[in-house]
């Protein structure tokens, strides 16, 4: 089965690639070219996706079973590539976002739930109507928040930060917000189990952890992850309203609460996650913060000493 990958050489496309190599798929990933391949000797197209014309350009001729579009962030990003290889493709799975949803009063998120029109990540969902409006044979993922090593948003790395130097740690609210993490190889794996799956043509996934999380809840099982006591952490609590900011944010979640179900995943797909949160943070915390000496690093602290001052 030859599978096209769009990305393939960050975070979610690192992992995606290693499992479906190791299961035997002729893979191609498409990118830039900035970074290397997780999988020496793969199959590489060299293209700026961004670049409709370009990229099918590149396309032109080809032929996939299946795509994993990893990186599409709104419609103009999707459409070329399904232009190029329309007919030619038994299955698009898409990356979309949980951001999606709009704010509301019932948790958790389920994938019939409402979309926000001013969400960020809007372009997401323009995308997963374009695909269901065209006809394409298509399956989204919206995950919540993504960790793991290799992470390159600095969600469990902000508590990190913190943590091993002992520092104070701000948090918006009275820290009961609840929240959702989900293991990036969890991710990879439900992605995989997607594949010319029927029951997922035309439907959304959530993927996530099984545990729900507290702001305050998530910082003490960080800290347990990096070997500290989680009852000694000096948690301070603050109004986010009363500062200004700018644009640089003091803390790295959406301050509201903010989880999703994953029954439907784990149901259509057979799929369970491996990575119970504080499991997933002690791989993340060993195997990617302390690896890559971020324990080390000079870090700017100053809107910590803004809310704390």
């Amino acid at each position: 089965m030859k599978i096209l990958v769009m990305g393939g050489t960050r975070f979610i496309g690192v992992y995606l690639t290693k499992m479906l190599v190791e299961a035997g798929y002729d893979i191609t990933l498409c990118n830039r070219g900035n970074k290397p391949a997780p999988v020496a000797g793969i199959n590489q197209i060299h293209c700026d996706r961004t670049d409709g014309d370009a990229l099918k350009a590149v396309l032109n001729g080809k032929v996939f079973d299946i795509i994993f579009d990893n990186n599409g962030r709104k419609v103009g990003d999707t459409q070329p590539l399904v232009e190029a290889l329309r007919g030619k493709f038994e299955q698009l799975i898409y990356m979309s976002s949980a951001g999606v949803y709009l704010k509301g009063d019932q948790f958790p998120h389920l994938e019939g739930d409402a979309v926000d029109p001013n969400s960020r990540h809007k372009g997401k969902h323009d995308t997963e109507s374009y695909l269901s409006q065209h006809d394409v044979p298509f399956t989204s993922i919206r995950p919540t928040y993504i960790y793991g090593p290799q992470n390159y948003n600095p969600l469990e790395g902000w508590f990190f930060d913190r943590i091993v130097r002992d520092r104070p740690i701000p948090i918006p609210g009275d820290g009961t917000a609840i929240t959702q993490f989900g293991h990036v190889k969890d991710l990879a794996s439900a992605m995989v189990k997607t594949i010319r799956n029927p029951k997922t043509i035309e439907e959304i996934y959530n993927v996530s952890g099984d545990r729900y999380v507290t702001f305050d809840g998530l910082a003490r099982a960080c800290a347990e992850a990096a070997g500290k006591d989680p009852s000694k952490l000096d948690i301070r609590h603050y109004d986010p309203k009363a500062f200004d900011f700018g644009k640089r944010k003091a803390f790295p979640l959406r301050v509201q609460h903010f989880f999703a179900s994953n029954q439907k995943a784990k149901t259509d797909l057979d799929w369970q996650p491996e990575f119970e949160l504080v499991d997933g943070l002690k791989d993340s915390f060993t195997n990617d913060y302390l690896k890559n000496g971020n324990d080390k690093a000079d870090v700017d602290f100053s809107l910590d000493d803004q809310i704390l001052g």
